[in-house]
């Protein structure tokens, strides 16, 4: 049936050392058509507009390490997983504290350009799904 979705079921949570990399964006998904004249028409796809976060650090080697292996246990974006924005709460390593908590997934492909002491993962973004 149509609209008749499932709520995502979160499998793991990132780590704190993390949740830490990562800043919030917002998006608001719209369709848009541009006519031959220059005008536009748009429509909103949802009421509300969905959470992203960016990586917002260059990496460290260890963590460099720690997020490859944690996105390879999601499978690339596959599962679901529960994520802190630092910025609304606090960490809570038992998953219980639903203030900043999100259930997210990858979205990206893993692509990373390691400089001196630190690393670029500049494709890797989380989406907020539930």
């Amino acid at each position: 049936m149509p609209g008749n979705i499932n709520n995502a079921f979160p499998s793991g949570m990132m780590p704190y050392g993390l949740c830490t990399a990562f800043s919030e964006s917002r998006e608001s998904a719209q369709l848009q058509a541009q006519y031959h004249d220059g005008t536009a028409e748009r429509s909103q796809l949802a009421q509300t507009s969905r959470k992203a976060f960016k990586l917002a650090l260059r990496l460290t080697a260890a963590r460099a390490i720690a997020l490859k292996a944690f996105w390879d246990g999601q499978q690339g974006g596959v599962i679901p997983f529960l994520f802190y924005n630092l910025a609304e709460g606090t960490y809570d390593a038992t998953g219980n504290s639903t203030q900043g908590r999100y259930t997210v997934v990858f979205r990206g492909n893993w692509s990373q350009t390691t400089g001196v002491l630190r690393t670029d993962v500049p494709q890797i973004e989380l989406v907020e799904v539930a």
